[in-house]
C-alpha cells in the first residue's frame, strides 16, 4: 500500500508521459554539446560503447532504485525516505539521501537558470541576424560583452526562472504534463530538422568519424572508463531527487525496469543526434569542436552565420537548447517544491514563487561571477559559480547516488522489491544485488574518489 495519497500528489496520465518527463529531465544543455565533445575526444565509438556499458551497470540500476522509492512513497524524496527508513527499521540518517537530492537540485537550478538565460538571449540575437556573416572576433566580442553586463544576465535569468516557476506552480496535470506534451515533441522535431540540415552542410562525414570512429586503446584506459561512468551518471539526472519526485507520479501498472531502459535509450539517442546535428556545421566551417561552453555561444553562432538560411536554423538551435533547459529545470524544482507542499500543507503556487525567488537570489552569485565578482574566490581559485557547481555536481550527486544504490538494494524491505519490481528471490534477486548493490556502488565510488583525489592530494601536499 502506498505511503501517501495518490490523489493529493497527482499522477502522470500515462507511462509515456513519465518517460517523456524523465527523458526531459535527463536531456539538458550538457547533452547538446558535452556528450558529443567528450565522445569525440576520448575514443569516439569506443567511448560510446563504454558509456553504454556504464549506463547499463551504473546508471540504470540507480535510476530504477530512485523511481522505485518515489513510486512506493508517493511523496517527495525526503518524506519517502523518512517513511521507508522507518519501515526498514534502519537509521534515520538515511533520510539524508532525500535532503541531499533536494539541496543538489536547488543549487544546480540556481546557476542552470543563468546559463539557460544565455540560450534565450541567443534566440533573439540569432533571429535578429546579429551573427550573419560575422567574424570570429565579432561573435566572441558579443559573448564577452554579454557576460560583462550583469543587468542583461539578470534579465534573462529572471525570464527563465519566471517561466519555470509558472509551469511547476500549475501542478502535475496542468503544469508539468502540459509542458512535457509540448516541449518534448517540439525538441525532437527541432533536432530532426537540424539533423537534416546538417546532412547537407558538407561536414557530416567528418562529424560521423569524430563521434564513431573506434580508438581501441580507449578500452584499456581507466581514465576514459571513469569519464564515461561519470557522464552516464550525471546525464541521467541521478542523485538529485528528480527521479524520485517524478517516480511518485508513475502509475502502478507501469513496469519500472522497461520504463527506465526506454528513458536511457532516449537520453543517449538525443545526445548522439545532437552531436550529428552540431558538429557537421562546425567542421564544414573549419572550426574547433573542443571549446566547452564557447562551442555553444561562440563557435555554433559563427558557423550558422556563414551558412545559407543560417538565421533560421541558428534560431531553431537555440530554441532547442532552451526547451532542453526548461524540461530539466522543472525537474530540478520539483523535489524541493513537493516536500514543502506536503510537509507544511502549503499552496503549490506560493511555494513555487518562494522557491523561485530564493533560487533567483542565489543565482545572482553566478551572474556576478562573470563580471562584478570575477576576481572573488570562495575557496582556492573557485568563483561563486565554480564553487556551487563543484559542491552540487562533484560531491552531492555522486554521494547521493552511492547511498541510493546501497539503500535501494540492501535496506529496502523485501515486500517493496516484490511490489515495485517483481523481485522476490532466486536469480532475479541475485542479479539485482550484484549489479545494483555491488557493481553500481563501486562505479559511483570510483567516480567519487577520482573527483576528490586531486583535492585530497592538494590538502596533504
Amino acid at each position: 500500500m502506498a505511503i501517501a495519497s495518490e490523489n493529493r500528489r497527482g499522477m502522470w496520465s500515462s507511462r509515456w508521459l513519465f518517460i517523456l518527463a524523465a527523458a526531459g529531465s535527463a536531456v539538458g544543455i550538457g547533452n547538446i554539446w558535452k556528450f558529443p565533445y567528450i565522445a569525440g575526444e576520448n575514443g569516439g565509438g569506443a567511448f560510446v560503447l563504454i558509456y553504454l556499458v556504464c549506463v547499463g551497470v551504473v546508471g540504470i540500476p540507480i535510476m530504477i532504485t530512485e523511481v522505485m522509492i518515489g513510486r512506493e512513497g508517493r511523496s517527495s524524496p525526503i518524506i519517502a525516505m523518512r517513511q521507508l527508513t522507518q519501515r526498514a527499521r534502519c537509521s534515520p540518517a538515511w533520510v539524508m539521501i532525500g535532503w541531499m537530492g533536494v539541496l543538489a537540485g536547488f543549487l544546480i537550478l540556481s546557476y542552470y537558470a543563468v546559463i539557460a538565460g544565455w540560450a534565450m538571449n541567443y534566440i533573439w540575437l540569432s533571429a535578429s541576424g546579429a551573427f550573419e556573416s560575422a567574424t570570429a572576433q565579432n561573435v566572441g566580442a558579443t559573448f564577452d560583452n554579454f557576460l560583462a553586463n550583469p543587468w542583461q544576465l539578470i534579465f534573462w535569468q529572471t525570464l527563465f526562472m519566471v517561466l519555470t516557476i509558472w509551469i511547476v506552480g500549475k501542478g502535475v496535470s496542468r503544469g508539468l504534463e502540459t509542458a512535457i506534451r509540448w516541449f518534448m515533441p517540439l525538441l525532437f522535431i527541432l533536432l530532426v530538422i537540424l539533423l537534416g540540415y546538417s546532412l547537407n552542410s558538407g561536414g557530416f562525414e567528418q562529424a560521423f568519424n569524430f563521434l564513431f570512429e573506434i580508438d581501441a586503446s580507449a578500452f584499456t584506459d581507466p581514465e576514459i572508463w571513469l569519464l564515461a561512468m561519470g557522464q552516464s551518471f550525471f546525464t541521467l539526472s541521478l542523485g538529485m531527487g528528480a527521479m524520485m519526485a517524478y517516480g511518485a507520479y508513475v502509475p502502478q501498472d507501469a513496469g519500472i525496469g522497461s520504463t527506465v531502459l526506454t528513458i536511457a535509450v532516449l537520453d543517449t539517442s538525443v545526445a548522439v543526434a545532437a552531436g550529428l546535428a552540431i558538429f557537421p556545421i562546425v567542421f564544414a566551417n573549419g572550426l574547433d569542436a573542443a571549446q566547452g561552453p564557447g562551442l555553444m555561444f561562440v563557435t555554433v553562432p559563427l558557423a550558422f552565420g556563414q551558412l545559407p538560411l543560417g538565421i533560421i536554423f541558428g534560431t531553431l538551435f537555440f530554441i532547442l537548447v532552451t526547451f532542453a533547459a526548461l524540461t530539466s529545470a522543472i525537474s530540478l524544482t520539483e523535489p524541493a517544491l513537493a516536500y514543502l507542499v506536503e510537509e507544511y500543507n502549503a499552496k503549490r503556487k506560493r511555494v513555487a514563487i518562494s522557491l523561485g525567488v530564493m533560487c533567483w537570489i542565489l543565482g545572482l552569485g553566478t551572474v556576478f561571477s562573470f563580471n562584478l565578482l570575477a576576481d572573488f574566490s570562495v575557496v582556492g581559485d573557485l568563483t561563486i559559480f565554480d564553487f556551487v557547481d563543484y559542491v552540487s555536481q562533484n560531491i552531492l550527486l555522486p554521494l547521493g547516488g552511492l547511498l541510493i544504490a546501497v539503500f535501494g538494494v540492501w535496506l529496502v524491505p523485501k515486500e517493496v522489491l516484490v511490489r515495485q519490481l517483481g523481485i522476490s528471490g532466486g536469480f532475479k534477486l541475485f542479479v539485482w544485488r550484484l549489479v545494483g548493490g555491488v557493481i553500481a556502488p563501486l562505479g559511483v565510488l570510483a567516480i567519487f574518489i577520482n573527483i576528490l583525489w586531486p583535492l585530497i592530494q592538494g590538502v596533504f601536499s
